[in-house]
């Protein structure tokens, strides 16, 4: 539930509907019944999954909720990443996906969050496409974190805008996949005392969804894998 005494920020408002306008990235559906799939299709994408890319103003801020993965996964085990995770043959279409992994991993009620995009799909080295969702949290104070402790080992909040800007708490590193060389992009932040490395898909993720928000590329030279925007099927929201 949202609480009764916060304003909506002048400055999200002005970003939900620049989103909700724009031709340059997915629009979200007036219809309840599009994005909607059926069984047969949900079981055609095992390799598919979503993430949240969930913002919310904190002083001068746009910040962005990110997740630091619990040590005993058996894969990604202690990275930093989205609240996401992989479709279920439940999920009516990539939306619910990030909505519904966010609610089980962090305790975040859906109904707090006004989805506002999805942004193009990335498809990892492993062949599993991975779509952004956008949505904004208008009242931070009424979301309770929660984390999943099979799942999450902390929750913390980063300015989205260190995504685009070249400073001293970012590097990169070359690698190689077949035959081609890219860059893996590391930005480490220090909050509670703690210093977290959000690199590889989820620093990839952030730099795009940082670009479109703040309608500028990156002060760096960035040079992500081709894979990850290979061609792919088209994500299940119009």
């Amino acid at each position: 539930m949202e609480s009764n005494n916060f304003t909506r920020s002048p400055k999200l408002l002005d970003l939900s509907k620049r989103f909700r306008q724009s031709k340059s990235v997915s629009p979200l559906p007036d219809d309840p019944s599009i994005g909607q799939s059926n069984e047969s299709e949900r079981s055609t994408r095992p390799n598919r999954a979503a993430v949240l890319i969930c913002l919310f103003e904190e002083g001068d801020d746009i910040c962005v909720i990110l997740t630091q993965r619990s040590s005993k996964l058996s894969s990604h085990s202690g990275e930093v990443s989205l609240p996401g995770g992989r479709t279920d043959e439940e999920d009516t279409d990539d939306i619910r996906t990030a909505l519904r992994e966010a609610e089980e991993e962090i305790g975040l009620d859906p109904a707090l969050v006004d989805v506002v995009t999805v942004l193009e799909p990335f498809v990892t080295k492993k062949n599993v496409t991975v779509v952004p969702v956008m949505g904004i949290l208008w009242d931070k104070q009424a979301f309770n974190p929660l984390p999943n402790v099979g799942e999450v080992e902390s929750i913390f909040y980063a300015p989205l805008e260190m995504f685009l800007k070249d400073e001293n708490n970012r590097r990169h590193e070359e690698r190689e996949h077949g035959g081609d060389k890219y860059w893996l992009q590391y930005f480490y932040y220090e909050t509670n005392n703690r210093v977290y490395v959000i690199w590889a898909l989820t620093a990839g993720i952030l730099i795009a969804a940082a670009s479109l928000v703040f309608r500028r590329p990156p002060d760096f030279q960035d040079m992500p894998p081709k894979f990850w925007h290979k061609t792919t099927a088209s994500s299940n929201v119009p």
